[in-house]
């Protein structure tokens, strides 16, 4: 088998796979063992003193541990097994379909009933759900969609792209310490604060990529101030990344996004993004998939080429 295929077919296969099958829950994940090695290392280290020096050691541990392991096994196998494996792993590290189905199932659910969206909104965000509202629920499904299409397809394809299979898994190690542990509660907001700011790096040109991606179809039927609009909010949000995508969702869509949530029962005042308060609809969520489907089409074109450059 030519070199070339052997460095494009895993990518091929593991975002195909992504796209047929999502993340099967009767199928082992690896990220479901980052996080048991990241609650164990929590639950022994995140006490006592030193707990922002304790917290840094352990991410930056993990994130050695997969990276070196995941060469490691690579660099051993044949080249036709090693694409093989390849492929599975990245598949593993792709996440884009799983949650298109689940904020496909948050509108439906909650035109059904305002119970059920609660319940189906909280499996896909870490914000307190039981008092939003239909609108804040579908808000909240429309801001994970815009955020997780950069965690969870363009900044892994982006590691991969500069560090291989290895670079994409470390990658999530990251996304994974920040998701568990990156947040600014009296519990996590020194022991967490190094996986936090890891996270920010290793997200911070997949961001704003992603945001680019999604309002560069939109270009050419938008007016050019979306541009600017991104610009203006995106820097706007809590987080110095998150802001990015969701501002390139919330202009095209022409909607508001953010304000005050509550996590963990603390209330965060985030800024809006947008001033329109419009109500979200059902033809909202469709739009937002299609502009997510096609900057993830965008980014595996762009990563296909550069791979088969370098």
């Amino acid at each position: 088998m030519p070199d070339c295929l052997l460095v494009i077919l895993p990518l091929i296969i593991g975002w195909l796979l992504d796209l047929v099958l999502g993340d099967p829950a009767w199928l082992p994940h690896p990220i479901v063992g980052f996080g048991k090695m990241i609650a164990f290392g929590e639950h022994h280290l995140n006490k006592g003193s030193h707990r922002k020096l304790k917290g840094a050691l352990m991410a930056v541990f993990l994130i050695v541990l997969v990276f070196s392991t995941t060469y490691s096994l690579l660099a051993i196998l044949p080249p036709i097994v090693r694409a093989a494996v390849g492929a599975i792993l990245i598949f593993y590290c792709l996440a884009g379909t799983t949650l298109i189905r689940e904020v496909r199932e948050v509108f439906r659910a909650v035109d059904r009933s305002l119970e059920e969206g609660r319940k189906q909104v909280a499996r896909i965000v870490g914000r307190d759900t039981s008092e939003l509202s239909t609108q804040e629920i579908r808000t909240a499904a429309l801001e994970t969609l815009a955020e997780n299409l950069s965690d969870g397809v363009i900044a892994p394809l982006f590691w991969l792209a500069i560090a291989g299979v290895p670079g994409m898994m470390a990658y999530k190690m990251v996304n994974t310490l920040d998701s568990m542990i990156g947040y600014r509660t009296e519990r996590y907001k020194d022991f967490g604060c190094w996986a936090a700011h890891i996270d920010d790096v290793a997200n911070y040109i997949p961001a704003r990529l992603t945001a680019l991606l999604m309002i560069l179809p939109s270009l050419f039927t938008l007016h050019s101030s979306l541009f600017t609009f991104v610009c203006r909010y995106g820097r706007m949000h809590a987080s110095p990344n998150s802001g990015y995508p969701e501002a390139a969702l919330a202009g095209i869509l022409d909607c508001r996004f953010g304000g005050p949530h509550y996590y963990f029962g603390e209330l965060f005042d985030k800024p809006y993004i947008g001033k329109n308060e419009r109500e979200l609809t059902t033809a909202d969520m469709r739009k937002a998939v299609r502009v997510n489907r096609t900057a993830q089409n965008l980014a595996i074109v762009i990563v296909l080429s550069v791979l088969l450059l370098f």
